[in-house]
């Protein structure tokens, strides 16, 4: 059964890892300690793990996150090891090291 909650009055799915059997690998973000599953595509793995805001914009500050899924839109920006990457078109693989650009954006 998925997870529901309500959104001003409308039913709302929560987004639910599909998976939970996967090996899960773990990954550094901004220092700190998550278990993905290894493989999975990155930017949804960090969704699922409750990583909403992978990058902020440098004028204004204002959150970003994926929004394509399909490296088109480069909102789900992040470092992976140094180096600036599309999170959608990526896997996760054991060790990552990963930051957000510009420092911690946030939850």
């Amino acid at each position: 059964m998925p997870l529901i909650w309500r959104n001003s009055g409308r039913r709302v799915l929560a987004f639910r890892d599909l998976s939970p059997a996967a090996p899960r690998v773990r990954v550094m973000l901004d220092g700190q300690a998550l278990d993905l599953p290894e493989g999975a595509n990155l930017a949804a793995a960090l969704l699922g793990a409750g990583v909403t805001v992978f990058r902020r914009t440098p004028v204004s500050g204002a959150p970003r996150g994926p929004f394509c899924m399909m490296g088109a839109c480069f909102e789900c920006l992040i470092e992976v090891e140094g180096i600036t990457r599309q999170a959608c078109m990526m896997q996760v693989a054991a060790g990552m090291v990963l930051t957000r650009p510009g420092g911690k954006g946030g939850a």
